[in-house]
């Protein structure tokens, strides 16, 4: 009954997942690029910061680094879901607005298929755009006044199969193999309000994506001694075009004339994914105590990106858009009796987490000037949830606060709590009757 239960949460999550396709953002900086990137944690290290490349356990599934999948054991099936809620204040000047989002976030599991050998399947978000807002230029000199309305939909997922193998003992290696897709839509509205007339010109971007994505990991683990055990992690993403063709179109409507004026640009494979590269390493002391750093290097800074030349009024290919992305993530994990059959006290078998995480800009904003820079801290908690039939599932909860902002530009400071649930079930275990 209990597999027929999970394979039903299973399905329902997946489906439900599917159909979200991604988180939503309501940032305006996500009308740059792909859109605010997401960090792809999940809910067992979304508490430390998403760090991921040393992280390495049986009751956990680290997509991050598919290496880690070769530590599950042979009577485990792991299942974690997850959703989050988000409120964001936007500051410009004098200007202050708060806004609310919720959503269905993630969906992996984990498995042993053979010996040494894990499996993962699942379901994260890659990237979020959603905007919404207006803004009013005067003209120099002129009697003439710009009304320009922004707005923005889309993002973009990947559903992945991931394989980790011991080949050494102590030393691992795994791939995530992703079916790679989404959209977006951004649109620019402006009306030029004359003396005698109104000019209202509709600008709109659009893409389809349908592709793949491919990335690797390594892991190393050594005991320094009796107490305290080291493991080492890099991962590298392969950077590939996406096929998918940029599409622009221009309508500009003269109520003087009521003469409407269409025009369309289509710009083939303009996207690509960069060439990722990861590396980091996690200590683990006496099972209680796990504290780690990670750092992660994204090669955007050497693709074209479509962009509408102002000078040349022009729909073309632009090297200036995108820049080199860096992530320092330090994170820890600690749980006072790790040994269940000792553990006195309900809050001794509870893990505490912290973390803390500085990222740069993957983009260039208006001029050429550096995107937002992102600052996040934070924290949570792992309950084990015990009744009757389980005593090895989890429930995840985190908060963070983050703060992305740039130079004169809108500051952005977000309060999101994080919650999950990890199934971890014992599927393949013999019974035996006396």
């Amino acid at each position: 009954m209990n597999k027929r239960l999970f394979a039903t949460i299973l399905m329902g999550a997946v489906t439900l997942s599917g159909m979200a396709q991604v988180s939503k953002t309501l940032s305006p900086y996500s009308m740059y690029g792909l859109g605010v990137l997401a960090d792809q944690s999940q809910g067992f290290n979304r508490g430390m910061g998403g760090l991921s490349m040393g992280i390495r356990g049986g009751s956990i599934v680290n997509m991050k680094n598919p290496a880690s999948y070769s530590a599950v054991d042979s009577l485990t099936m792991i299942f974690d879901m997850g959703v989050r809620g988000q409120i964001t204040n936007f500051k410009e000047g004098g200007m202050s607005k708060n806004r609310k989002t919720a959503d269905f976030d993630y969906v992996v599991s984990l498995f042993r298929v053979m010996p040494k050998m894990g499996v993962s399947v699942g379901v994260v978000p890659f990237s979020n755009v959603g905007y919404d807002f207006t803004a009013t230029e005067n003209t120099p000199n002129s009697t003439l006044a710009s009304a320009m309305t922004y707005s923005g939909t889309g993002g973009f997922s990947q559903a992945y199969l991931g394989v980790g193998y011991e080949v050494l003992k102590g030393f691992s290696i795994g791939a995530n193999f992703s079916y790679f897709w989404g959209n977006y839509t951004k649109t620019l509205g402006v009306a030029a309000v004359g003396e005698s007339h109104i000019n209202v010109m509709l600008k709109g971007y659009e893409t389809n994506v349908s592709s793949y994505k491919l990335d690797f990991g390594a892991q190393g683990q050594f005991a320094l001694d009796r107490n305290n055990k080291l493991t080492v992690g890099a991962t590298f993403g392969i950077g590939h075009k996406l096929g998918a063709d940029a599409n622009m179109f221009v309508m500009n409507t003269d109520s003087e004339t009521a003469q409407v004026d269409t025009t369309t640009v289509t710009l083939g494979n303009a996207f690509q994914l960069p060439m990722t590269f990861g590396v980091g390493a996690a200590l683990v002391h006496k099972r209680s105590l796990t504290v780690g750093a990670d750092y992660t290097y994204e090669h955007w800074g050497n693709l074209d990106f479509p962009q509408s030349n102002e000078l040349s009024k022009r729909y073309e290919m632009s090297s200036s858009v995108l820049r080199d992305r860096h992530k320092i993530t330090i994170g820890a994990d600690w749980i006072p009796e790790p040994d269940p059959m000792v553990r006195r006290s309900f809050f001794k078998s509870i893990h505490y987490k912290v973390g803390a995480s500085y990222a740069t800009p993957y983009y260039n904003i208006r001029g050429g000037e550096k995107g937002p820079r992102e600052f996040v801290l934070s924290g949570g908690f792992a309950i084990p949830i015990i009744n009757s039939w389980n005593n090895r599932s989890l429930l995840n909860i985190s908060a963070q606060w983050v703060n992305s902002s740039a130079s004169n530009y809108i500051r952005e400071n977000s309060f999101r709590i994080n919650i999950g649930l990890t199934f971890n079930e014992r599927w393949f275990a013999k019974w035996k009757v006396d």
